[in-house]
């Protein structure tokens, strides 16, 4: 038989702020995380300056002469040896990167929340409709292998249907001692917690109820409740309440982030109608879940704690895999984290922010 070759993706960064150092993880070799059909290779870095970007390449990516320095994000999305752009530019910049990018006919993979709303996510998912090119939002979490492994247990029914999600990602920012220009804070930037925070306990309850195979894939009701700091009106803590209410499926999730607190641990909490999977900080890239499994009268009568740290790297690279795939194979979005994912999401943070009055600065979404 034949050996399969495995395809090289050709990456372009955009941005060189502290969001971009976790893809790193594209320099490690496939190969450590029994990887056999992908190759990554970074092949453009753009910044502001030429300066910024080797800088970059020097202390990010391990000084490698290969990789081409720009002074412009223009100059990767014209770049012929670029196959998909990776935006990592702050939320509110997100749109225009990636628009910009896919009318360049580039694939691109945009860091989490994919858009500052709805409207504009999918005006970029036409765009990428048109110009028939893969388009997918950063949430790494999804691909992660305890993700993967914890979907088998909660979707195979062994702990039957999933009742609550309780989830948390928290932060403390000492927001009243860093500059009102830092994106936490800034609310040009898409500030808060609920569009920094608030997509990492959401993709657990996307995972537990949404995806579970009793939902069909039923959108849930939202109640959304903000506290505003007055430092600039952001967000600084907000919990959200998803209802999962049909015929085969009656769950809730109960979310919430903050920017002046710490994380719980665990993060996540599932309970299910015969035990529970709790999840270990932090839950953007845990490394260990523990399942209980209950008898007929609720008592534990069986404790498993799975680990998850034998890959090398931070966990970026298993969405970067995914992306390669799917462009291998000429698929325009994932199956593990669809538009309609990123979609969903994006309603949740508009009707969350619409009942809590956390409306962005005039001028800063692109698309109503």
């Amino acid at each position: 038989m034949a050996q399969i070759q495995p395809i090289s993706l050709r990456w372009g960064i955009i941005s060189t702020g502290d969001a971009n150092n976790p893809f790193q993880d594209l320099l490690v070799d496939p190969k450590t995380r029994n990887v056999h059909d992908v190759v990554h290779k970074v092949a453009a870095v753009g910044s502001r300056s030429v300066d910024k970007a080797r800088q970059f390449i020097d202390t990010s990516l391990k000084g490698d002469k290969s990789i081409k320095a720009y002074g412009s994000y223009a100059e990767v999305y014209k770049d012929a040896d670029v196959d998909v752009i990776y935006v990592a530019t702050p939320h509110t910049y997100h749109y225009e990167n990636s628009l910009d990018a896919i009318k360049a006919k580039k694939h691109v993979l945009c860091e989490k929340p994919v858009t500052s709303n709805r409207a504009e996510l999918q005006s970029l998912l036409d765009a990428a409709k048109e110009n028939g090119v893969f388009f997918m939002e950063a949430m790494w979490t999804r691909f992660q292998p305890l993700s993967l492994e914890f979907k088998k247990i909660s979707d195979s029914g062994v702990l039957g249907l999933p009742i609550s999600v309780h989830a948390d990602l928290s932060g403390n920012f000492n927001i009243h001692n860093i500059p009102k220009t830092h994106r936490i804070l800034d609310p040009n930037l898409g500030g808060g917690a609920l569009l920094d925070l608030g997509p990492y306990p959401l993709v657990w309850a996307i995972m537990a109820l949404y995806e579970n195979p009793a939902n069909s894939a039923t959108k849930p009701t939202i109640t959304g409740s903000i506290l505003k700091t007055p430092l600039t009106g952001v967000d600084c803590n907000t919990s959200f309440t998803l209802n999962f209410n049909q015929s085969k499926l009656a769950a809730q999730a109960v979310l919430s982030c903050s920017i002046n607190t710490d994380a719980l641990d665990p993060g996540v909490t599932i309970r299910y109608e015969r035990g529970s999977i709790k999840i270990a900080s932090p839950i953007y890239v845990p490394k260990s879940f523990v399942v209980q499994y209950l008898d007929e009268r609720g008592v534990v009568v069986q404790e498993v704690e799975k680990f998850f740290e034998y890959y090398i790297g931070r966990g970026m690279h298993f969405q970067a895999d995914e992306v390669a795939r799917c462009i291998r194979d000429g698929k325009t979005e994932s199956a593990l984290w669809g538009h309609e994912k990123s979609l969903l999401e994006m309603h949740i943070f508009d009707e969350v922010r619409r009942q809590g009055g956390y409306e962005l600065p005039p001028g800063v979404e692109k698309v109503l």
